[in-house]
């Protein structure tokens, strides 16, 4: 078998998977930390089940991770050297677009209405003091 091609095949399946905007948009959200599907869903404005398989794709290609907490799944990179990465990108990206720019498509964010309600988002009434 060779390595070189599987390699090559391995990082072009790691592009195609990070070539979707919300998917980056995600991965953006994640650079402070861990956050809730709730939330991801609340500052994107897709619909939850578009938001389900853009975080299974990431997922599938080991870019995040979960944890589960009560009915809430809250999501975190994987690889901290991901973050390096697709700050790498950001130069070619801009240059690759060039005076297409403006062409270019855009990602719309459409925040929903509604609030994300988990409790790092909305925090409850804090404990009085004795």
């Amino acid at each position: 078998m060779d390595h070189g091609n599987l390699t090559l095949e391995v990082q072009a399946h790691l592009l195609r998977t990070l070539a979707h905007p919300a998917r980056l948009y995600i991965l953006q959200l994640l650079r402070s930390g861990e956050v809730c599907v709730c939330h991801i869903q609340a500052v994107l404005g897709e619909r939850q089940a578009a938001i389900s398989q853009h975080l299974m794709a990431l997922r599938a290609a080991n870019l995040v991770r979960t944890r589960k907490e009560g009915l809430r799944v809250y999501y975190r990179i994987a690889q901290p050297h991901l973050l390096e990465a697709l700050d790498n990108l950001r130069p070619l990206a801009i240059g690759a677009a060039g005076a297409n720019a403006r062409r270019a498509p855009r990602l719309r964010l459409m925040p929903s209405r509604g609030r994300c309600t988990c409790p790092r988002c909305q925090p409850g009434p804090k404990a009085s003091s004795p």
